[in-house]
């Protein structure tokens, strides 16, 4: 199942009028296939899909956590520092109030992406590894990775950009674990741990 088919599934388990679903794929398509895209694309919302197939038997509410997957990075710009919750506030704006889902939880969801601190709602820490899953790949892959990044705010000069790349990276580094949940802890906390040291000492 593609991702169009996997969104309109969504829409329609969570009671989405069938007539706007088509209408809203391409909004959601539009926005993640923009030009300014290298990494927080369709590939990436692919990618955290492919998790949440894994990891599903450890959702009490899978629906809301695949709803805030597919719109998480709806709005991304490199030059805002809100585009976690505009995102948020775009997703729960676009279905009605009689909808079949936790908006609260949705827009929280959404939210919570930004920091990637602990959250009290375990579904949200799935959701928070699922995003951050790219920080423990193979080196190669993370390098494609940084390399996507880089793309996206390609209007900051390096004199800005290291800087602000680097704290971003050592926020990570400050924390007890990188990942939320102890499934990844376990799996993959101190690949992105080295992965995340590796960047750090080549910006610098």
């Amino acid at each position: 199942m593609n991702l169009q088919e996997r969104h309109s599934e969504l829409l329609i388990t969570i009671d989405i009028n069938p007539n706007e679903i088509n209408n809203l794929w391409h909004d959601l398509e539009k926005a993640y296939t923009a030009k300014s895209r290298h990494y927080h694309n369709l590939n990436h919302l692919q990618e955290m899909i492919e998790l949440f197939d894994i990891y599903q038997s450890n959702l009490k509410n899978p629906n809301e956590v695949l709803y805030s997957i597919f719109y998480h990075d709806y709005v991304y710009k490199a030059t805002r520092k809100d585009n976690e919750l505009r995102s948020a506030e775009l997703a729960l704006a676009i279905f009605p109030d009689d909808v079949l889902l936790d908006k609260q939880f949705v827009f929280d969801a959404i939210c919570a992406t930004q920091l990637h601190q602990h959250n009290k709602t375990e579904d949200i820490n799935w959701l928070i590894d699922f995003d951050l899953k790219i920080l423990s790949k193979d080196w190669e892959a993370y390098q494609t990775y940084c390399n996507q990044i880089r793309k996206e705010y390609k209007i900051y000069p390096n004199i800005l950009y290291k800087p602000g790349r680097k704290k971003a990276l050592e926020h990570f580094l400050e924390q007890e674990f990188i990942y939320k949940t102890e499934v990844f802890q376990k799996l993959f906390d101190e690949k992105a741990r080295n992965n995340i040291k590796k960047e750090i000492t080549l910006l610098t």
